[in-house]
């Protein structure tokens, strides 16, 4: 069944896709009055909604029937320092979406090579991702923020681990994770996190971790710890 994001819908008899939606149900897949499609509001609710006005600006559509998605598990966020080439975060971005993440924040460390970063692009890689993967919940993608803001900002309560390359001795992830509560795990960029950033982690109560003994890409170590993390917790 073909899937809608649609953030506004309310639990409604009808509802009428925006524009761009609209265009892409009735103009590219021709779909016609009478016809099934599946909505999705990014916060964890299908509604099974019947097309009542196949008009490829306005389509109105009935609702037929409510879910809620069955995802009782705990937050998984990932702070990324932005790769150089934009294309890897996106790739990271669409990843990360189809395993399932709760929440990604980008972070501007010391020898972060990108100082800016638009979310607009990997929010739409996002929706793409939550609708292909045919999930209902859409991950929360902040905007960047400094490495020490960040670090001062999570709460005791949260699994805090770090993955740098500074010591080989370092416990793995799957090792140190106990599953069944939320974490935050800090990814750096390509030329590591800076010794004065690492100290100021492991000061505010984060774990040092291993991802493996390969050396991966900075979107490479975040996928993996996101899908470490998914596989504990299943």
């Amino acid at each position: 069944m073909n899937i809608f994001y649609t953030p506004n819908i309310t639990n409604t008899n009808t509802f009428v896709l925006d524009e761009t939606e609209s265009k892409h149900a009735i103009k590219v897949l021709r779909l016609n009055q009478g016809d099934e499609i599946c909505l999705v509001d990014g916060k964890g609710s299908f509604y099974i909604a019947e097309i009542n006005n196949a008009h490829q600006k306005k389509c109105e559509v009935k609702i037929i029937k409510h879910e809620k998605e069955e995802n009782n598990k705990p937050r998984i966020h990932i702070a990324i320092a932005p790769t150089k080439n934009n294309d890897r975060l996106e790739w990271f971005i669409e990843k990360t979406t189809e395993i399932g993440i709760s929440e990604i924040s980008p972070i501007i460390c010391d020898h972060s090579e990108r100082k800016f970063l638009k979310t607009e692009r990997l929010e739409k890689r996002a929706i793409s991702a939550m609708k292909q993967s045919l999930k209902a919940t859409l991950p929360l993608i902040n905007d960047s923020i400094n490495f020490k803001n960040f670090v001062n900002s999570i709460p005791e309560t949260t699994e805090k681990y770090i993955a740098h390359c500074y010591n080989e001795n370092q416990k793995h992830l799957k090792e140190i994770y106990p599953g069944s509560k939320d974490c935050v795990v800090l990814i750096g960029p390509e030329g590591d996190f800076s010794l004065q950033e690492v100290e100021l982690a492991l000061n505010n109560g984060f774990t040092p971790i291993s991802l493996g003994k390969s050396r991966l890409r900075t979107e490479t170590a975040g996928l993996v710890a996101c899908n470490i993390l998914n596989l504990i917790n299943e």
